[in-house]
């Protein structure tokens, strides 16, 4: 049996397609036990996307962003929030779409890139799911001074941090972007050798 066999959709409502894709939907799950409930569940679509971390070995630095975020400011985070370089594929291949994320928002073009690992960010509403990607930089490589596109509402500052600095704003809270914290974690476990 698959989910497919488990799953019997009965009705589908558009909520909002303003910014991205809002719906409600009525549905019956087959439980474990075999009994079928009737369930009720908003999903929010906003498309997938990629994100990276730029990191230099030789320097022990990694490349992150910082950035006004209008949902993190609602619910109290009253701070810039620290970020890995990431968008939305609009269509294109996860590794195109990157490249170019980190070409606009940081100023590096990056040689090769290294996907991974793939994961949903918050699958209890939100269908997203994330192609992570780390790649080497070198300061030859910058392009440009990055800040993201203002027409598309972006002012971003860029920050060259080291990995140890990085990891300790993980700590004490200053980074408290989840897919961050996982591409840092992911650095300090299988990128920088322990001093």
């Amino acid at each position: 049996m698959t989910l497919q066999d488990r799953v019997r959709v009965h009705e589908v409502t558009l909520l909002s397609d303003n910014w991205y894709t809002l719906k409600t939907t009525a549905f019956d799950w087959q439980r474990s036990d075999g009994r079928w409930q009737r369930m009720h569940r908003e999903t929010y679509d906003r498309g997938n996307g990629a994100t990276l971390l730029p990191y230099n070995l030789a320097q022990r630095t990694v490349l992150l962003t910082r950035q006004f975020r209008y949902p993190a400011f609602v619910n109290g985070h009253d701070d810039l929030l620290i970020e890995a370089a990431a968008g939305l594929l609009d269509n294109a291949a996860p590794e195109e779409r990157i490249r170019a994320e980190v070409e606009e928002e940081l100023g590096f073009r990056l040689g090769a890139v290294q996907k991974i690992f793939e994961a949903f960010m918050s699958p209890g509403s939100v269908t997203e799911k994330l192609h992570f990607f780390v790649a080497e930089y070198q300061p030859s490589m910058r392009v440009g001074n990055g800040g993201g596109l203002a027409e598309e509402g972006e002012d971003i500052e860029v920050l060259e941090l080291g990995i140890d600095e990085a990891l300790a704003m993980v700590a004490d809270g200053r980074i408290a972007d989840a897919k961050t914290v996982m591409l840092l974690y992911h650095a300090q476990l299988h990128i920088f050798p322990p001093r």
